[in-house]
């Protein structure tokens, strides 16, 4: 069911064949809404706009909804809903389980591709974006009733298996993988750059590593083994951070690019065969339509490159996930890679038209001096370090919710600035400061439980008089179509808005309607209204992936 707001527009837009527009009223005496459809008609119907704006009441049928409707000024037309619309709704809401999330119509497989750290490297602030947002997308669509899948494309295959390998049997690791249960994965990073400062250093070390790639890719049972040690302690690795992040990817959800090994070359003969992949310079490449460069699936030299990869992962999450969505969250910088990817998906019928591919990019984290966040020497700054940081100024929990809430409160394609002081404080426009909101009405309704009023008292919402108590409740009823909005729009910061936006309604109910002071049917309704807005924060801030704690 859709809000009560959506609703009356609805009906307005039904008699006068427009969109009323309606928007909130600047002062409660003009009710909560107000709408200027009768001036836009009158400038085309050639008459006065209060005439228009009596015509429209007359014929208008909203009596379930409002108050009588009012005429204000030139011809603004001012709705108030009924207060007792308003309470029964919330009550409703409140013995809802899903908090007024409304499940799709028709439930879709959504597979969502997103963190994807490379193996044998500590995961980096260039991960954390893709990982937040990603299990924001999960979340929401999850509680919407889609099937997610989610699908971490980590980078475990490749050349730099040959060196690594390499380097770990020159330093007395052995083919059966002794060695290898004492590395972790800062170990296999400190293992990585030392074989790559040998790689450069020694022409013999290059040439035995580009033999070990040879051997990985032909399926040596030794070499294997050892890829398959290397890739299983990154994975250790980055489900630690996983955890500490509190994140929903576990091992079911690795699907690296060494899982669409086998289908490279099915890929590449099926589309020349068919004409669609053709011979360039000795490479075998797509040219798709509005795009300069073409994809290469196959290069000069024989080789495979991410190109027919994303390729032949597409192809597997439609024909064997049942895809109806797909979507990548990758930086904004791959947003040509995608859409020539996806452009030959369509192309080669991979990607049918009624399957959706969407790309989601995002913007850099920044450091305080405005430029790409890095450490003194340059390089990417290491996820566990970043949450270090912000633990310097808070609890863990809070930390989280600080760097968690920083990086989707803004509109995804925007930078923004890592500034842990500013980010754990718990007034503003932070995550701490919903989670204070959150742990205030809870610390209310634990009172009155102590108090033996009893949890029943909350939840009898019968009575709304005050406009800031109306304020609240209306506010509540629109959380199902913010979820909405995130669901189709991938706009989590609206979300965000939408929250912070209810804690603000909280704190202003709160201060001029007193609760435990009051008595009867008004504290009952009053304890009702913070119960309700427990529930809300707490479904919103999960679906941020931020814990609603109930103490602070």
């Amino acid at each position: 069911m859709s809000s009560l707001p959506s609703q009356l527009s609805a009906r307005v837009e039904a008699v006068t064949g427009a969109d009323p527009e309606l928007r909130p009223a600047t002062k409660p005496q003009f009710g909560h809404f107000q709408s200027n459809i009768a001036l836009r008609l009158a400038k085309v119907q050639k008459r006065p706009p209060r005439e228009v704006a009596a015509s429209i009441v007359a014929a208008l049928d909203v009596a379930d909804l409002c108050e009588p409707v009012e005429i204000a000024g030139p011809g603004f037309i001012n709705f108030r809903l009924r207060a007792d619309v308003l309470a029964r709704t919330v009550a409703s809401q409140l013995a809802d389980p899903h908090a007024g999330i409304i499940p799709a119509q028709d439930p879709q497989t959504v597979v969502i591709d997103y963190s994807a750290p490379n193996a044998a490297k500590q995961m980096h602030v260039g991960h954390l974006r893709s990982t937040i947002i990603g299990d924001c997308f999960n979340r929401v669509l999850s509680a919407k009733g889609h099937h997610v899948v989610a699908q971490n494309h980590i980078g475990d295959w490749g050349r730099q298996f040959g060196m690594l390998i390499e380097q770990a049997l020159d330093e007395g690791f052995s083919l059966d993988g002794t060695g290898f249960d004492d590395l972790d994965l800062a170990g296999a990073e400190a293992l990585y750059k030392r074989a790559n400062a040998h790689l450069k250093a020694d022409p013999q070390f290059a040439d035995r590593s580009r033999d070990r790639v040879v051997l990985l890719q032909a399926g040596d049972p030794d070499t294997h083994a050892m890829w398959q040690r290397l890739v299983e302690l990154s994975k250790k690795g980055f489900n630690a951070t996983y955890a500490r992040m509190g994140v929903k990817l576990s091992d079911t959800d690795y699907a690296g690019e060494s899982t669409y090994n086998e289908a490279l070359p099915q890929v590449c003969e099926d589309l020349a065969s068919r004409g669609i992949a053709v011979q360039d310079q000795g490479a075998l490449v797509v040219f798709v339509e509005g795009f300069d460069a073409p994809a290469i699936l196959r290069n000069s030299q024989g080789g495979y490159g991410y190109d027919v990869t994303d390729v032949a992962a597409i192809r597997h999450r439609v024909d064997d996930l049942g895809a109806d969505r797909l979507i990548y969250v990758v930086g904004s910088e791959q947003t040509f890679h995608f859409n020539l990817i996806f452009g030959v998906c369509r192309k080669a019928g991979y990607l049918p038209e009624q399957v959706r591919a969407q790309h989601v990019g995002y913007g850099m984290v920044l450091g305080a001096d405005g430029k790409k966040f890095s450490t003194r020497e340059g390089t990417a700054v290491l996820l566990n370090d970043l949450f270090d940081q912000a633990e310097e100024h808070a609890a863990p929990n809070i930390a989280l919710a600080a760097i968690k809430y920083a990086d989707l409160s803004n509109s995804l394609q925007k930078d923004y600035v890592f500034d842990p002081e500013r980010m754990t404080q718990t007034t503003g426009d932070t995550g701490p400061y919903l989670q204070y909101a959150h742990a205030r009405v809870c610390q209310i309704l634990r009172r009155v439980e102590e108090e033996g009023a009893g949890s029943s008292a909350a939840g009898e919402i019968t009575l709304l008089r005050e406009p800031t108590e109306q304020e609240l409740a209306l506010w509540l009823t629109r959380f199902g179509e913010a979820v909405d909005e995130v669901a189709e729009d991938l706009t989590p910061h609206k979300l965000c808005i939408y929250l912070y936006e209810l804690a603000t309604k909280y704190s202003s109910f709160y201060e001029n309607c007193p609760v435990l002071r009051s008595e009867g049917e008004v504290r009952a309704s009053r304890l009702g209204l913070c119960a309700a807005t427990r529930q809300v924060l707490a479904a919103g801030l999960d679906l941020l992936g931020i814990e609603a704690p109930e103490r602070m």
